[in-house]
């Protein structure tokens, strides 16, 4: 394998000479010089999409590709296109010797340095070359210089193969050539065994070209010289580049490619350790991860100082903390810190530490070291200092997600909303100015969550479709998945659950490849579908959903609230309310040692009055619901509020303070239907369809007062029946049904009470059916 000339770049010279001798015309100098640009900074350009498989395609040019560029480009030379002088070019260089020419007249090419235009004498314009030249640091003067050097450092063998693969890169045109050039054969690869006196079948002949003769030998002079290891180097980089940012694995192509260059016993940079070391890494492999960074160190501190050695340890911190070890991370961690802060390293250090923050709000229990040694300090000083060391350093992306992480610990404390709208605005401010694209997935989650929090579902809801249809294109996987997981449990929400199911389906496959990304999918899907199995009273196949949750534990906080959630809501169907009981004390006293987001806190206090009003002992949720409602209007999580209020409901209902209930729930109902959230609603609608059957059991049987508040009894009945439709709650269909069946039967009407019943044996025959 060549360092770094290969035959494709002595065609993008040759293409490169055409545009200095001025032979391209102005209307094919954009699509010309985009071409050139492409092959030669290929990580700068933007037109590759992120789920494409770039090979070493991308990166070296074929004799088809050439072709296809500049053949539909009609040359300065009346009668020519581009293609063809290029063509005649190639084919000019017909010996070694021919070989050596072209590349010595590259600097011809170039501007002279200024100290040569200083030093020049005589008549400027007489010496003025007729091409034009090209600024020796532009991208194509840069190829060009750095061409011609490699040239002159070839060894005599390097150069001979660079030649033969030259004949073999350009063989495919020979019939092409022969159409202009009639006296072309297949001897016209050089012009030595053209002559006469020059035998073509002698030794010297099978000495030099014997190894052209066979399909074998081509084939691996072909392989062994289309790619440069500079070429690979680009190439695995762009490939940890892609891994890195979208976070996705090595596509299969590639895959193929590096298994074949390393049995073909070809040079592979170091780099690629590294590459199989990301790909071990997020396909789950941990023996094989750390194995591969283990090497990838051990070869660059071989030619490197110890300046790359805290990179090594970060490297191994985040890789312990995904498989897990978590103890062990914080300890590399710590080791990082110091050999960062030894090395003057800020942005590892930086990193380092924001890393140590994010951490520590998903494991606080693994904290207790680094609170000791205050390395980090309380969380607010933790955030100010990394703010500052981030303005400092000039790390935007860092004071981006910093800045974010402050709003959403204001979230999380129940602090001002105002303060997180503050931190939201700057983030997005800097986003913009300094063009942070990847940025904007957590962005734009976060102001998904805050007006979910408001209550105002539809806002939520389009910031999640925004982000998904302008900018999940450059936004690493982790978000797009996150957003697309959000934006499924807002449409399980409104009982829209075939399209939520679709929604998750719409993750990109390729994506799902890595571990946690699919760990992270698989369980969300889960949640949903055992949400949709306990509204449909479908018990023992949420049973066995749930067994498949438990086989295989997720470690984000949030996810393993919902499940324990949903767990309780398994057994409070079953009417096992001690079990239900004891699990949510269980989880009070974890989210309250681990200081949790007041969102669950609060949740989970709502959910401990409405045990106690299925269990028949209402009472005794009344302080808990009262306080969870004080806590959620100083927050501002009108969800959660709405939700108290209606707990608070029903113990007013249990005392027969039917007539508060009714003010109370017919106060906050238009607000509770901003929100879209179909159970919400239909719970509110029962509570208040209870609080008018209350107060017509309280007024004079016949009296117009009474028929008046069933009446409107009835009307809370049916649109809680159609919130629970919408959701397909099985249980509050038929509850909502026997109430209307009582009602009709009170006001004397067995006919349409007869019907509700109907009705109401339909619906449990149809539940029965689809178990």
């Amino acid at each position: 394998m060549s360092r770094y000339l290969t035959p494709s770049k002595i065609g993008l010279l040759a293409l490169i000479r055409l545009y200095s001798d001025g032979v391209v015309p102005t209307s094919a100098t954009i699509p010309i010089l985009s071409f050139l640009v492409f092959y030669l900074l290929p990580n700068q350009t933007k037109s590759i999409k992120e789920d494409d498989s770039i090979s070493q395609d991308g990166f070296t040019v074929s004799i088809e590709k050439l072709q296809s560029a500049t053949i539909s480009h009609t040359s300065a030379i009346p009668g020519r296109t581009v293609w063809d002088l290029v063509l005649k070019l190639l084919w000019m260089i017909n010996s070694l010797d021919a070989l050596h020419a072209f590349f010595n007249e590259l600097p011809l090419l170039l501007e002279k340095p200024l100290d040569e235009i200083a030093g020049a004498s005589g008549d400027l314009e007489h010496s003025r070359p007729k091409r034009m030249l090209i600024s020796r640091n532009s991208p194509l003067g840069a190829f060009v210089r750095r061409s011609q050097l490699e040239f002159t450092r070839l060894q005599f063998h390097d150069g001979t193969s660079l030649w033969k693969s030259l004949i073999i890169y350009r063989a495919p045109t020979l019939a092409i050539w022969k159409r202009r050039n009639p006296g072309a054969g297949p001897k016209s690869y050089d012009s030595n065994l053209q002559e006469e006196s020059f035998d073509t079948n002698g030794t010297l002949s099978n000495l030099i070209y014997d190894d052209l003769s066979s399909e074998a030998g081509t084939d691996h002079m072909l392989r062994d010289s289309n790619i440069s290891t500079d070429d690979m180097e680009k190439l695995l980089e762009y490939q940890v580049s892609r891994m890195q940012r979208p976070g996705n694995r090595v596509p299969y192509a590639m895959q193929k490619q590096l298994r074949a260059m390393a049995k073909s016993g070809l040079t592979i940079p170091s780099v690629a350790s590294y590459v199989q070391f990301l790909d071990a890494w997020k396909s789950g492999d941990y023996p094989s991860s750390f194995d591969s960074l283990h090497r990838y160190f051990d070869y660059t501190m071989q030619s490197r100082d110890r300046s790359l050695y805290q990179y090594a340890l970060l490297n191994l911190a985040i890789l312990q903390a995904d498989f897990g070890c978590f103890s062990e991370a914080v300890t590399a961690m710590q080791e990082t810190i110091a050999t960062a802060r030894e090395n003057h390293d800020m942005p590892c250090l930086n990193y380092s530490l924001s890393w140590l923050y994010q951490f520590g709000r998903t494991h606080p229990e693994e904290m207790a070291d680094i609170q000791e040694k205050g390395i980090l300090g309380s969380e607010k000083e933790a955030l100010t200092f990394l703010k500052a060391k981030a303005k400092e350093s000039n790390m935007w992306t860092l004071l981006s997600t910093t800045l974010l992480s402050e709003a959403k610990l204001t979230l999380s404390n129940g602090d001002n909303v105002s303060q997180a709208f503050e931190s939201i605005v700057k983030a997005s401010h800097l986003n913009v100015t300094k063009n942070i694209t990847e940025a904007y997935g957590g962005l734009m989650l976060i102001q998904s969550s805050i007006f979910d929090r408001l209550g105002v579902g539809c806002q939520a809801w389009s910031y999640c479709e925004l982000f998904l249809q302008c900018y999940a294109g450059q936004s690493p996987s982790e978000d797009v998945i996150q957003i697309q997981c959000q934006s499924a449990y807002m449409l399980a929400r409104k009982g829209r659950w075939e399209e939520a199911i679709s929604r998750m389906d719409e993750v990109d496959h390729e994506a799902l490849r890595t571990l946690r990304y699919q760990q992270f999918w698989t369980t969300n899907l889960g949640i949903l579908k055992l949400r949709r199995y306990l509204h449909k009273d479908e018990l023992d196949t949420a049973d066995h959903v749930l067994a498949q949750l438990r086989a295989a534990p997720t470690r984000v906080p949030e996810l393993q609230f919902s499940i324990s959630l949903v767990v309780i809501h398994l057994h409070m169907r079953h009417g096992d309310f001690t079990r239900a009981l004891s699990l949510l004390e269980q989880l009070v006293t974890e989210l309250n040692q681990q200081e949790a987001d007041i969102f669950q806190r609060l949740k989970a206090m709502i959910l401990k009055a409405r045990i106690y009003d299925q269990a028949g002992v209402p009472q005794k949720g009344f302080s808990v619901a009262l306080r969870a409602a004080s806590l959620a209007h100083k927050a501002r999580l009108l969800p959660v509020l709405w939700e108290a209020i209606g707990a608070v409901g029903r113990v007013l209902i249990s005392v027969k303070e039917f007539e508060a209930t009714v003010r109370l729930i017919e106060n906050v109902l238009p607000q509770a239907l901003e929100c879209e959230d179909c159970e919400l609603a239909a719970y509110l609608f029962s509570c208040l369809a209870d609080g008018h059957m209350g107060m017509a059991g309280q007024a004079k049987g016949g009296s117009l007062q009474r028929k008046e508040k069933l009446t409107k009894a009835l009307e809370a009945l049916d649109r809680a029946f159609e919130e629970f439709s919408r959701i397909e709650d099985i249980r509050g269909q038929c509850e909502m049904m026997a109430k209307k069946a009582t009602i009709m039967h009170l006001n004397g009407d067995p006919v349409l009470a007869n019907d509700c019943a109907a009705k109401y044996l339909d619906i449990k025959k149809a539940a029965k059916m689809q178990d």
